[in-house]
């Protein structure tokens, strides 16, 4: 049996700018994307069988351990890339990243798994090929693969690696909400002005000159969701410069430190976090 250990990274979005729905469905982004310090860790068991299997079990009641798991579909595409058989795959995920939050969770979850396979199989595939199979799998893959800082476009899979930041990190959560892309990017296409204010780029430039200004944080969903959730609104008006990553329901702010006395039992609260220059990595 061969076992390998991967500690896959949460991120945060700086800005997400929705430019324009594409034909397949999705929306055409630009996005300064930057992993922080706040993992899920997954451990993969490979041995013989006599056919193909993947178990997938962890500690959190909030994800399914089926073929829906991002994981297991990220598998299933590495064993049929290579026309693997004849394997026992056993994954536990320790999940810590809170679920359908915009922090990546699943995305990188899924990236660790590509990874930890292209290791326990001796590197078959080169990182051209393990970036077509996250790309295959949905938009934030690539990033969380490959992690640090980046501007990430189209529909968020194509990515251009940009200086880290050093800086703290908070985030703030209302417990027993997520929302799914589907309902935040369906909310924005009802919008009538879907102007963009280009902070993005504005930001890139400044990163690029070893800098930061925390006015250019902007995520073009967040106003779309307001409305529909109170809790957002007072993350809002009581915490200057917070900003929802993703698509929700996490806000974050630059700072070690909340400084409102949330109610502990509708918020989840995670302070003093940092920026991060990696994405998964073996440990």
């Amino acid at each position: 049996m061969k076992t390998i250990k991967i500690k896959a990274p949460a991120k945060i979005n700086y800005t997400l700018e929705v430019l324009n729905k594409r034909h397949d469905g999705f929306h055409n982004i630009q996005s300064i994307m930057q992993t922080i310090n706040l993992y899920d860790f997954l451990t993969f068991h490979l041995s013989k069988g006599a056919d193909l299997n993947i178990e997938l079990t962890g500690n959190s009641k909030e994800i399914p351990y089926d073929k829906n798991n991002l994981v297991y579909k990220a598998a299933v595409k590495f064993f049929e890339t290579l026309k693997i058989k004849e394997y026992k795959l056993k994954i536990f995920i320790e999940k810590n990243i809170p679920v359908a939050s915009g922090l990546a969770g699943g995305s990188t979850d899924a990236a660790a798994a590509l990874f930890a396979l292209n290791k326990l199989f001796d590197n078959p595939l080169n990182i051209d090929d393990i970036n077509k199979l996250c790309a295959s799998l949905g938009s934030d893959l690539n990033f969380c693969l490959k992690g640090g800082c980046a501007l990430c476009t189209s529909r968020g899979e194509i990515i251009e690696p940009l200086p880290v930041f050093y800086q703290r990190i908070s985030l703030i959560k209302p417990k027993y909400l997520g929302i799914s892309a589907k309902e935040a990017y369906t909310k924005f296409s009802q919008l009538n002005d879907k102007t963009i204010p280009n902070n993005t780029i504005k930001l890139k430039n400044i990163l690029l000159e070893g800098k930061f200004d925390e006015n250019l944080l902007y995520n073009s969903l967040e106003n779309v969701l307001l409305p529909y959730y109170p809790e957002f609104s007072e993350i809002k008006n009581n915490i200057k410069n917070s900003i929802m990553t993703g698509s929700g329901s996490t806000f974050f702010v630059l700072k070690d430190k909340v400084e409102y006395d949330f109610n502990r039992d509708k918020y989840e609260i995670i302070e003093n976090l940092e920026t991060i220059q990696n994405g998964v990595i073996e440990i």
